[in-house]
């Protein structure tokens, strides 16, 4: 059996589990209310902070889901994204568009690493 790590565990939820080499982020969002650009900026932030407590970083993500309130923003998304990506280490990724948690929410990013 493998051990299990959290970080930052909630009531409801971690930020981060680690299990079998694998680091799970939860979804990830920004301020409730600011632009895509901004928002996605604080979410990718966070990501590096998170992966980064986990022993990682951006370059050991094998997997982003990343859901937008609004498909019509996924140009804007996707110019911080491409700026953030370190080149040649682009995950596995789907994009969709869903409902999030509140209106004011643009973008939620949802990644796995590997340690």
């Amino acid at each position: 059996m493998s051990d299990i790590k959290r970080l930052e565990t909630g009531t409801r939820m971690s930020q981060a589990v680690i299990a079998n080499g694998f680091v799970f982020l939860a979804g990830q969002v920004g301020e409730p209310g600011t632009s895509v650009t901004d928002q996605t900026q604080a979410i990718l932030a966070q990501i590096d902070s998170l992966l980064q407590q986990a022993g990682t970083d951006k370059t050991r993500i094998v997997s982003a889901q990343i859901w937008m309130a609004d498909m019509a923003d996924f140009a804007e998304m996707n110019a911080v994204w491409d700026g953030w990506v370190p080149q040649g280490h682009a995950p596995a990724r789907a994009t969709g568009e869903s409902a999030l948690a509140t209106p004011d929410y643009k973008v939620e990013i949802i990644v796995t690493a590997v340690l």
